[in-house]
């Protein structure tokens, strides 16, 4: 099992009602019961920091894997493939239950031994920021996925979590960060970039792409994924296809290159 160790008024948040609001949020997680989500076990409240228990996905992160942290090495075409149409899974039973995420993002997919996808990062820790530091990490943390949409109204919302998961599929294709300042100006938002790139009708499009994909994955495949990807960072909420679409889509993809590598899929 993850142990997960907050602050009261991390969790509560300020003023009245906190304690409901977290109860709220408690019952919701114990009914959350899906492969691809990771389940949540219990809670103490009778210590100095309130701690939460949820099952324990062992193999790090999506993005430890892209981007290479804490020592772990690259993931082939196939399983990427397939931890994108299981995160997808996840999230479209979220919403199929009008559950809004609110912080998709490669580090908020944990993997399992055998590297099944769990989606991480909802529920109460989330919510209620404390100080300006605080507010200024999270903006740090979660600024490359946030819905443009979200940063102008303020409201989260089902598409929100759609844009967010397609900056995590342009991850996987690219290899590269939401946000850099180490690439040339032009380049610092990679979603910014890479529509472009695809939008010119060049070779741009293969030298965005990770490497290693080009050289492992069938590049109809890959074009596809990315062409998701593009219709999830659509700057309008109402041109974004329904997570449903996109986990329909993704499996799809995930289904026909196991037929190609000779595995039931």
């Amino acid at each position: 099992m993850a142990v997960d160790y907050h602050t009261k008024s991390h969790i509560f948040g300020p003023g009245e009602g906190g304690v409901d609001r977290f109860i709220d949020e408690i019952i919701t997680l114990t009914g959350i019961n899906h492969q691809n989500m990771v389940k949540f076990l219990g809670c103490c409240l009778e210590t100095e920091a309130p701690i939460l228990v949820y099952e324990l996905a062992s193999n790090g992160t999506l993005l430890d894997y892209i981007h290479h942290t804490n020592g772990k090495r690259s993931l082939s075409w196939e399983t990427l493939l397939k931890i994108a149409s299981e995160s997808a899974a996840g999230l479209n039973y979220l919403h199929s239950a009008s559950i809004i995420h609110g912080n998709v993002k490669s580090s908020n997919v944990l993997l399992t031994d055998r590297f099944v996808a769990k989606v991480a990062g909802f529920g109460p820790p989330r919510l209620f920021p404390t100080n300006e530091s605080q507010i200024s990490t999270l903006l740090q943390r979660t600024l490359g996925y946030l819905d443009p949409e979200y940063l102008h109204k303020g409201q989260l919302t089902d598409k929100s979590d759609v844009y967010s998961f397609g900056m995590v599929l342009l991850e996987i294709v690219t290899g590269e960060k939401p946000i850099s300042f180490g690439r040339p100006e032009s380049q610092r938002i990679i979603s910014s970039h890479f529509i472009s790139s695809m939008e010119l009708q060049s070779g741009l499009f293969h030298e965005i792409v990770w490497p290693q994909i080009v050289r492992e994955g069938d590049r109809e495949q890959v074009r596809a994924v990315a062409e998701l990807a593009k219709r999830c960072l659509k700057l309008s909420s109402a041109e974004r296809p329904t997570m449903e679409e996109v986990a329909r889509e993704l499996k799809r993809l995930s289904d026909s290159h196991q037929v190609q590598v000779g595995r039931p899929p």
